[in-house]
């Protein structure tokens, strides 16, 4: 059986000694860009391998495209191969953030055209809480060839600007409430978010134990959100291309797959002054 979505610790549980399961720490912190490497000397879940958000799940950055550009599709491959993922392997993702960059490299094998990819739901708290172990153990495998069959799943930064005043093009901004008003913004320069934007929190996503909810729950949000619009014309964004893979997980759990990503986000919107800013503060 293939997991696309989610998977549960029972689940991975029988499955970690599986030669066809891969399994991807994905711990980060954005204040704090090496404590997910740290995190992970400390303990991991048997067999686990790490992949920073910085250095293997993001590109370079040029000032223009964002603080989490795509990585290079072929480096990515590359690297996912070294720990032995073939079109073959049932890849899981986690991290200690409810699925806030566990949620990325879902997306990310996806556009590579590898939909056996699931997040572990409840991540690393979830497993603890079970009286699951962890490891300090360092995994080994053999490299593997992974296949990229890119996926149309990418809008640039020129398709959201020519579709502003598109009503059947909407876009979803990820990020807390206080930051899609332009308030609190520690990370970007400029404050607020794209004329036309709706918000929808990811952790709005998650219920108080940090698993997602119900998929019914989540088609009814967002399908509220979508008011009539089909999923094929949503397009999510964020801060920088992270958290907005998780509201894409979400409308896969919710039966509702289709919508794209507009990778760059907000960082890549605001590094241009001539582009427009709706409730934003410089």
């Amino acid at each position: 059986m293939s997991h696309s979505t989610l998977v549960s610790s029972t689940v991975l549980a029988d499955h970690l000694h599986d030669p066809g399961w891969r399994v991807f720490d994905c711990r980060h912190q954005l204040a704090d860009p090496g404590a997910g490497a740290r995190a992970y000397a400390d303990g991991h879940l048997p067999g686990a391998f790490f992949l920073h958000l910085d250095a293997d799940l993001s590109g370079a950055m040029t000032g223009r495209n964002g603080r989490h550009p795509l990585p290079d599709p072929m480096q990515l491959a590359a690297r996912l191969g070294a720990a032995g993922v073939s079109r073959a392997t049932q890849v899981i993702a986690y991290d200690d953030s409810g699925g806030m960059f566990a949620s990325r490299l879902w997306w990310l094998l996806r556009w590579l055209g590898h939909p056996r990819v699931a997040v572990l739901d409840g991540g690393l708290a979830g497993w603890l809480a079970e009286g699951r172990a962890l490891t300090t153990d360092l995994p080994t495998s053999a490299a593997a060839a992974l296949e990229v069959a890119l996926r149309d799943q990418v809008v640039s930064t020129e398709t959201v600007l020519a579709h502003l005043d598109d009503m059947k093009f909407r876009l979803l901004d990820a990020r807390s409430p206080d930051r899609f008003r332009g308030e609190n913004e520690t990370l970007d320069r400029v404050g607020g978010h794209i004329p036309g934007a709706s918000n929808r929190f990811f952790r709005d996503n998650l219920d108080a134990d940090g698993r997602f909810r119900p998929a019914a729950e989540l088609r009814r949000d967002f399908l509220a959100l979508l008011a009539g619009v089909e999923p094929e014309q949503v397009v999510m964004s964020c801060g920088s291309g992270v958290t907005a893979c998780h509201n894409l997980l979400a409308m896969a759990i919710a039966g509702l797959p289709g919508a794209r990503l507009y990778a760059g986000s907000w960082s890549e919107w605001c590094s241009d002054p001539v582009r427009p800013v709706a409730g934003g503060t410089p």
